[in-house]
């Protein structure tokens, strides 16, 4: 790991002492909802085998590559927008320090909208993921570039136990390589690299031709338009995981439309 997404891991160890201090990880296990979730894994299982475009649309603050993105940030507002436009799915960064998120954000959308919502973070410890399931996520994130296989495996059985879907974030042929051989049906390909936050919109291109047809893959970071997706498509690729081009346009039904070609 460089060092921006280290700070990040490291902060990120910080807090979740500080939060263990206040709540202890058998106190959660007490608070844990039934199993049930929205089903996000399903919703993009469906959309490879039926080529049809899905759309996991991110709420974020900020980013450490593009700042601030939105001043006036509610976003619940943000979320029933989304879910109206013809989103499948919302993506909500809950990371404080690096993105401005907050883990109540997941609670509060949940109330607000009925698809399903994926806890985008630096999930590092078991931890996170019961507290996930608390506050009304449907699924997790789970970045191989901070986790070893091992603990992508293990955490992959708690989320499947307490009822979360999963997402493997890759970025690299060999990170790639690892989410295959784990085996779990539901696998990412970022265009950003952590390490510095750069993009290269040809990243999932290019991996995706090591990809076994069994997998679905979600495309994450880049995708601006439909000419965009078109060329994914093409790839074999219908799920995206789509956050700026979408908060930063004026109007966010005229985006989805775009994106949609609608």
């Amino acid at each position: 790991m460089d060092d921006l997404l280290k700070d990040i891991c490291q902060k990120k160890k910080y807090e979740l002492e500080m939060t263990k201090s206040k709540c202890s990880f058998q106190t959660l296990e007490k608070l844990l909802p039934k199993k049930n979730n929205r089903g996000l894994k399903k919703i993009l299982n469906d959309s490879q085998k039926n080529k049809n475009i899905n759309i996991i649309a991110e709420i974020k603050k900020a980013s450490p590559s593009a700042g601030e993105i939105i001043k006036e940030y509610v976003p619940e507002d943000i979320a029933t927008q989304y879910e109206k436009s013809g989103a499948g799915a919302i993506s909500i960064l809950t990371e404080s320090s690096f993105f401005k998120g907050n883990i109540e954000h997941l609670s509060t959308i949940s109330q607000k909208t009925n698809i399903p919502l994926l806890r985008k973070d630096f999930i590092i410890d078991e931890y996170q993921i019961l507290e996930s399931k608390i506050y009304k996520a449907d699924a997790i994130l789970l970045i191989a570039s901070v986790l070893s296989d091992k603990q992508i495996i293990k955490f992959i059985k708690i989320a499947d136990e307490i009822g979360l879907d999963c997402i493997i974030e890759t970025h690299s042929e060999n990170e790639l390589k690892r989410a295959i051989n784990i085996d779990y049906p539901i696998i990412g390909i970022n265009n950003r690299n952590l390490n510095n936050f750069t993009v290269d919109i040809n990243n999932t291109l290019k991996l995706i031709k090591k990809v076994p047809n069994d997998f679905t893959i979600v495309g994450e970071s880049g995708i601006k338009k439909f000419q965009d997706i078109r060329l994914y498509n093409d790839a074999g690729v219908y799920n995206f995981l789509i956050g700026e081009s979408i908060l930063t346009s004026k109007n966010i039904q005229k985006k989805f439309d775009e994106l949609l070609n609608k």
